[in-house]
């Protein structure tokens, strides 16, 4: 099942962008997809935070040992030149195999112009329910 973790949008200067809240119930693990657009300032760098939680209102930062890469590999570094297919237009992706009913990802920019477009999509995995074949 694929749901949307962060609406595509421009994240402006030294900007967060909150995701949504993924109610992971009845799966297995998420890994999230982001996608960075053209990001042209040398000096920008997006950072990918992970969080969890049992109830929506108190996510929590999740600890390494819960995910499958890195926060700073799903993250965008500040690069001269911007290369496109690593530094810029570019797709990346973090997995989460806790325990946690609950998980978010938010995105933070530092620097001193936007980023152009971020978006996240989350993948939930193994599904405790599945379709089974036609006998």
């Amino acid at each position: 099942r694929v749901v949307t973790a962060i609406v595509p949008a421009a994240i402006g200067a030294n900007g967060t962008k909150t995701g949504l809240v993924v109610d992971r119930q009845g799966y297995g693990g998420v890994e999230w997809v982001v996608s960075y657009g053209s990001v042209t300032t040398t000096g920008t760098v997006v950072t990918v935070v992970a969080f969890e939680g049992d109830v929506t209102g108190t996510l929590t930062s999740i600890a390494d040992t819960a995910l499958l890469g890195t926060e700073a590999l799903a993250s965008l570094p500040a690069a001269t030149p911007r290369t496109a297919g690593t530094t810029k237009e570019v797709v990346k992706r973090l997995g989460y195999v806790g325990n946690k009913r609950y998980v978010r990802l938010n995105v933070v920019q530092t620097g001193v112009t936007s980023v152009g477009v971020v978006g996240a999509a989350a993948v939930l995995l193994n599904p405790s329910v599945r379709p089974t074949a036609n006998p």
